[in-house]
């Protein structure tokens, strides 16, 4: 028996998984914080970490940071396609001469990149449209 005062409620959707690559321990934490509300956030301070975190689970979006020490982000992001080909990816960027650009957009097939500094705004409603595109494309 529910007591009068407690109200019942449907339980909670269960957040979109997605995982976040960079170096730089201060960003991740705050795209954490934006994107946590909405999303169910893994977080991984390197390509390689990120590697361990995909063979664990299943992700639907994998937004990467282009150059980190120890690994390229854009060469992980290749890989990520190659074993992971429905998971959505999206590159981060200070910097990128629109050659590379060109080619990281066809070599990773990129959902989007995004140039730093990037808004929090954009940031979530990138995801948000990655997250639906993945699930379209495994319907």
């Amino acid at each position: 028996m529910i007591p009068p005062n407690e109200e019942t409620s449907a339980p909670e959707k269960p957040r979109d998984p997605i995982l976040l690559v960079d170096d730089e321990q201060s960003l991740l934490d705050i795209f954490v914080s934006a994107l946590s509300p909405t999303f169910e956030c893994v977080t991984a301070n390197s390509s390689r970490e990120a590697d361990f975190e995909l063979r664990k689970r299943d992700f639907k979006v994998v937004i990467c940071d282009h150059l980190m020490p120890g690994g390229n982000g854009m060469s992980f992001l290749v890989r990520a396609r190659e074993e992971y080909p429905h998971m959505q990816r999206i590159l981060v960027t200070g910097y990128m001469k629109p050659e590379m650009l060109l080619r990281s957009v066809n070599e990773a097939a990129l959902f989007r990149y995004l140039l730093k500094p990037v808004t929090l705004t954009e940031l979530v409603k990138v995801t948000q449209e990655a997250v639906q595109l993945h699930n379209q494309s495994v319907a």
